[in-house]
């Protein structure tokens, strides 16, 4: 059944879906139409079973690495091409047809490795999503009314891990590291997302079915069309040659240009063939009117970013003027994504864990690099990844030695950021740092590397960490004309000349009237080099034009303006920060920890639990009578009344069912330690303490047992130190003995 129609607003009456359903003959390639027809039930057909995973710490056998040799050999030869062509400042389009083969290579590379690498577990992709929907760790938003595609609601159980996972980041970073943190507004006006860049960059073209409406990704429609066009028997070797330029040419086409190739090759709906519309702009933010006029035109947040960059004034001064200094943000963004997919990896709504360090951009230097110098990591450089070769293991002190990492506050976070992933329980062995190669990073940073998790799905970035040099700070300050520096004390005084617009208020005010201000705003913004342009045309003909940013034009003349130069003794040097940034997406990192951390007991297959470490586990206990006998209940007061003393979250479960039965339902949810409550407790006041990964148990006394599971929980007191102090308990039968 077709959609009847489209609505990309919330409150019409359609309900918006994203289905993959572009396919041809030889190949499949996912794309995107708006769908209101039927319901979508995900895991219901149990795709992705037995997914075979890999591990980076495993070594390649002689035969697989020659195998692997002329592929590594393809990758590098291409890298070198790429590299031959930029230092020679080839044409763009050269430049860009190489870089593309060399992805096409670096692909069936990576795609080779894990082939051959050693499969460390078969994961089942539809059973863990099974447990977390049955569980209600999270599920799709809407779900009675047919969900949406994109968007989730955690249930109890995830939104306490997500909880947890915060808190525990709060204490790493804000807490540990003297971070001032901020809660800005997500509800942002256009001028501010201009200035960023995001206005120009978040948008996509796409066209419609000109009967049904379905809604196509226009790039990703031409490039499927293309393909399945050059890959038919019919075509020439010319065709072919002219398809290869366009594909290589089509991230930088316009619109125009794209809606061309749309004529000239007869592109029409690959769902019913019927025709297409002209190409139409998509943006990916959420547009918005801010007040009740609609004329204040704004947006829901696409980062959380912005917010700490237009406060740096107010928490410079908070920092007491001196560099450097971080700020932290929590929140949630949005992205009208095209083509939302694979659960929590790629969403509409997303929570965000942003820090901005801002620091002197010529003393990058950190003062806590040398506690972290030492760890290790599994770092893939733009290096590597050029060569063909894998990602190398070394310490990050030997990384920023060698300038493989730009500098040392980058390198501190990156440890940073390694040491937060592996104990909220990202797989080590699944861990690494990829460096982004020069094509992919923006033209303003000066290095930035992706903390991936490898996953189902194959390598997922759960967490970026960008040096951004001063883009977003210089960026603001031309918008607004408010200068967003700080003051460097010099080691001794220096004299400067500074030049300026000395403007004549009274001949100005008296001319221009209300415009009078504006322009004396305008020539304040000017730069030296427009100054002095400014008084070349003054000397030459004695009037010049000056451009507002709000695109007005104003004639002055030599009696209202001129170019004043000065000398100027300087104690502090004004500086523009450099800013680095590491940006945690909190829903990849709790999807990474669910796979990681998902496991099948052995000899039962039906047993399935997850292994998330207990200082983030939803629960850190469970209080278990061993049957429903009236005697127990005394003492479940108790306990979880000790419990909450030491805010502990925990859950009792006095249902029916065998002790093994609740057990199982627990390690379901990830609860760490179970307390249970048997015929002994009634005696000797001791109860058993189980953890959930090795299911060994031992005997604590009821007045140890809140302190115990708490230093357990925050990591105090390991199990194996638990054992060593308390008696080892052998199971006991839910029923009294004679």
């Amino acid at each position: 059944m077709l959609p009847r129609s489209l609505s990309l607003l919330f409150g019409y009456k359609h309900i918006i879906r994203v289905q993959y359903c572009l396919s041809f003959k030889d190949f499949k390639v996912h794309s995107l139409y708006y769908s209101t027809a039927k319901k979508v039930i995900w895991g219901h057909k149990k795709p992705h079973r037995k997914v075979k995973i890999s591990s980076l710490d495993t070594i390649m056998d002689p035969e697989s690495e020659k195998i692997l040799a002329p592929l590594r050999a393809a990758v590098k030869e291409q890298g070198d091409l790429v590299r031959q062509l930029k230092a020679s400042s080839a044409p763009e389009l050269d430049v860009k047809k190489a870089v593309a083969e060399l992805k096409v290579r670096k692909k069936i590379l990576e795609e080779k490795e894990l082939a051959l690498t050693p499969v460390s577990i078969t994961f089942d992709r539809a059973k863990m999503e099974d447990l977390l929907k049955r569980r209600f760790f999270y599920d799709q938003s809407f779900a009675i009314y047919g969900g949406i595609t994109g968007q989730f609601d955690y249930g109890p159980m995830g939104c306490a891990l997500k909880a947890n996972m915060l808190t525990l980041w709060r204490n790493f970073f804000v807490i540990e590291e003297g971070m001032s943190e901020v809660d800005c507004s997500v509800l942002t006006p256009e001028p501010v997302l201009k200035a960023s860049g995001h206005v120009e960059r978040f948008a996509d073209l796409m066209v419609k079915d000109t009967l049904t409406g379905e809604c196509f990704r226009l790039d990703h429609l031409i490039k499927a069309a293309l393909e399945k066009q050059a890959a038919a028997k019919e075509a020439t070797v010319e065709l072919k040659e002219k398809i290869a330029d366009i594909l290589v040419k089509l991230d930088g086409m316009t619109k125009d240009e794209m809606a061309t190739i749309l004529a000239d090759y007869k592109i029409k709906s690959p769902l019913t063939g019927n025709a297409l519309t002209e190409p139409i702009e998509f943006n990916l933010m959420f547009s918005t009117f801010i007040g009740p006029t609609g004329l204040v035109k704004g947006f829901l947040r696409p980062e959380t970013a912005q917010g700490i960059f237009v406060n740096f004034k107010r928490l410079l001064e908070f920092n007491q003027g001196k560099l450097p200094f971080a700020a932290a943000q929590i929140g949630n963004a949005f992205r009208n994504e095209i083509s939302p997919r694979s659960g929590l990896l790629r969403v509409r709504e997303f929570t965000m864990a942003e820090i901005e360090h801002f620091c002197d951009p010529n003393d990058k230097n950190h003062p806590k690099f040398n506690d972290v110098a030492n760890t290790k990591m599994t770092l893939y450089s733009a290096c590597h990844q050029m060569d063909g070769t894998s990602a190398v293991s070394m310490t990050i002190g030997e990384a920023v030695r060698s300038k493989l990492v730009d500098n040392e506050t980058l390198g501190y976070y990156m440890s940073r950021i390694q040491t937060f992933l592996i104990k909220v329980g990202i797989d080590p062995s699944k861990l690494r740092f990829r460096q982004h190669m020069s094509q992919e990073m923006a033209h303003y940073a000066s290095d930035c590397w992706d903390a991936e998790a490898l996953t189902s799905y194959g390598w997922v970035e759960c967490v970026g960490c960008a040096d951004r040099s001063a883009y977003d700070l210089t960026q603001h300050t031309k918008a607004t004309g408010i200068r967003l520096t700080a003051e460097k004390k010099l080691s001794e005084p220096k004299t400067v000349e500074i030049t300026e617009a000395q403007v004549n208020k009274g001949i100005v005010g008296k001319i221009f009237k209300k415009d009078a201000k504006t322009i004396t705003e305008a020539l304040a913004k000017l730069n030296i080099n427009e100054i002095n342009e400014m008084e070349t045309k003054l000397n030459e003909t004695s009037e010049c034009e000056l451009k507002t940013t709000e695109g007005l034009t104003f004639k002055l003349t030599r009696e209202m303006v001129a170019a004043k130069t000065y000398s100027k003794v300087l104690h502090v040097e004004e500086i523009t920060p450099s800013v680095v940034e590491p940006s945690f997406g909190i829903g990849r990192v709790m999807y990474a920890i669910f796979e990681h951390n998902f496991r099948t007991r052995d000899g039962d297959e039906q047993r399935n639990y997850l292994t998330i470490p207990a200082c983030v586990a939803p629960l850190k206990c469970s209080v278990l009578p061993l049957s429903a006998n009236a005697e127990f209940q005394p003492f479940v007061k108790e306990i979880s009344a000790k419990l909450r003393q030491e805010d502990i979250s925990h859950k009792v479960d006095d249902s029916s069912g065998s002790i093994g039965r609740r057990y199982a339902r627990t390690d379901e949810i990830s609860v760490p330690y179970g307390i249970t409550i048997d015929f002994d407790t009634i005696g000797d006041s001791t109860v058993t303490l189980r953890e959930r990964d090795s299911m060994t148990q031992i005997r604590v006394p009821i007045s140890d047992i809140a302190i115990l599971v708490k230093n357990l929980c925050t990591e105090k007191l390991t199990w194996l130190e638990a054992q060593e102090k308390y008696p080892k308990f052998e199971q006991q039968e839910a029923t009294k003995g004679n």
